[in-house]
């Protein structure tokens, strides 16, 4: 038998996941040397490193190479790659769907995300039942995150690549040359680790320790899987469970969820997290990819109108409050900036992932500490609301779906930059009544795109809504077909270095 002993090496191990109270403690070690598996998981401190070192990965400190903003949302009808022309011509091939494996968009995801699932493995590999030199809580917690963190992996390849290589052991090199595994079986797996995973994280973790994975993640992140997969009354009941917890709520401003001052608040059930001023580097990125050239940015990432006119106006004229939220335009301000709509040929940026310059100056524009919000608490409410109605309990539906409508127009009693805050605009962003299945699908879709908009999932929602809804959704983008492009294409790393996917 080949040994599958891997060399750890605790310098790489030392770029971890930020678990900080002041935004400012990092957790680093120095370079320590290399251990074989055997005698590196001796001890619960070891343990911690290993686990640590599996979030990386999910980060946003360089954004060219965690691109699944291009694959999420450049690939959708909500966003162009924008920048100067030539510029990143690899993103824009994504945007005008004239994709080939040696994309470096298609590459990087895949390379990224295998490497956290990589990381996954070896501290599940390194812990086994019968490791008897680490506590068994810490144990737990390490299995309980790999578990989590690996099906967070595996659910954003699938989605991404469709029928993919499953690893869960570290293997070897030629263990590694393996077929594609069907969708249905990673989705199997994903179900597993999130269940496993739900039964050893806690809910809460105390505020040394923030950014890590919780029973909640697991939860709502299988609830996720089960949409996905239109297993309805899983989805349903798992998102239930989510909020039956009692430990998420929606936030009383929607904008608030991407402001550095609440990075640590009850909507956001598993966040990515970004601290500034840190060595090694920890910052986010996307800030200056999305900001526009003049203030040190690099222009990337433009809404579309199409998106733009997704959100609702009353019949006096009022706009739903989270497109200003979520997108700069001319009139408004741009945080603390005047929008120059020379800046932008679609005519708008986005907010979500971007800051003031009193919060971060020009001068370290990329080294942003917003976190990512990969799971919010409503997502999950319309995850809820979605499941329910493809039930055909309209009724049901409603209730998750009217919470988050609720959230968006009530934004006038608690932001008092709003023109006539106090008040909420008559007829804004109205309660749902309709328990029609497919008026109340269309809504649910519609309140999904503005709500989550510009947060990296648009794309998989058009693709899962089906052939119709897709070819509709992407009529003006250029060379896209719902039958040859519901995955990107598996990257040429590896094609080349895995002949039994027979893929050249």
């Amino acid at each position: 038998m080949k040994r599958k002993d891997f060399i750890l090496s605790v310098g790489k191990v030392a770029l971890l996941v930020p678990i900080v109270s002041s935004c400012k403690k990092i957790l680093n070690e120095p370079v320590l040397g290399s251990y074989q598996a055997n005698n590196f998981f001796t001890n619960d401190q070891n343990a911690v490193l290993a686990i640590n070192a599996a979030y990386p990965p999910l980060t946003f400190t360089d954004a060219s190479s965690n691109a699944i903003w291009v694959l999420g949302d450049v690939a959708s009808d909500d966003a162009i790659k924008g920048g100067l022309p030539g510029d990143q011509a690899d993103f824009e091939l994504v945007d005008e769907f004239n994709i080939n494996p040696s994309n470096s968009a298609v590459e990087a995801v895949w390379k990224r995300f295998y490497d956290g699932i990589f990381k996954c493995n070896v501290v599940l590999d390194g812990l086994p039942s019968n490791n008897s030199s680490v506590s068994s809580d810490t144990k737990n917690s390490s299995i309980g995150q790999a578990k989590f963190l690996r099906a967070y992996y595996y659910f954003v390849l699938t989605n991404c690549y469709g029928d993919i290589p499953l690893h869960l052991t570290v293997g070897t090199p030629q263990e590694l040359q393996v077929p594609a595994t069907p969708r249905a079986q990673i989705f199997a797996q994903i179900e597993k680790d999130c269940q496993d995973a739900a039964g050893l994280l806690p809910s809460n973790w105390g505020n040394t320790d923030l950014g890590r994975a919780t029973k909640g993640a697991a939860m709502a992140l299988l609830a996720k899987a089960y949409l996905f997969q239109q297993q309805w009354d899983l989805a349903a009941q798992t998102a239930q469970a989510v909020e039956a917890l009692n430990v998420y709520s929606l936030l009383p401003n929607f904008d608030n969820n991407f402001k550095a001052a609440y990075k640590n608040n009850p909507e956001a059930i598993f966040s990515v997290w970004h601290v500034n001023g840190a060595s090694p580097f920890q910052g986010n990125n996307l800030n200056q990819w999305f900001a526009p050239r003049s203030l040190n940015g690099y222009g990337f990432f433009y809404p579309t109108q199409s998106l733009v006119d997704n959100f609702e106006v009353s019949s006096s004229g009022v706009v739903d409050p989270r497109l200003d939220y979520t997108v700069a335009r001319e009139g408004h301000p741009y945080f603390d900036s005047a929008f120059d709509p020379t800046w932008t040929t679609t005519g708008y940026l986005s907010k979500k992932d971007c800051q003031p310059l009193s919060e971060i100056p020009a001068n370290i524009k990329g080294d942003g500490n917003l976190n990512y919000e990969a799971i919010r608490f409503a997502d999950i409410l319309l995850v809820e609301a979605e499941a329910l109605n493809e039930q055909g309990n309209g009724a049901a539906a409603l209730i998750p779906l009217n919470k988050v409508r609720k959230r968006a127009r009530e934004c006038y009693l608690y932001d008092s930059t709003l023109p006539g805050y106090g008040t909420v605009p008559t007829g804004l962003l109205p309660d749902i009544t309709t328990t029609d299945q497919q008026q109340l699908r269309d809504i649910i879709r519609r309140e999904r795109r503005s709500e989550l908009a510009l947060e990296f999932h648009r794309f998989f929602d058009i693709i899962r809504y089906g052939k119709t809804y897709a070819m509709n959704a992407m009529k003006d983008v250029p060379n896209f077909n719902y039958d040859n492009d519901q995955f990107f294409p598996i990257p040429q790393s590896e094609r080349d270095t895995n002949k039994k996917l027979g893929l050249h």
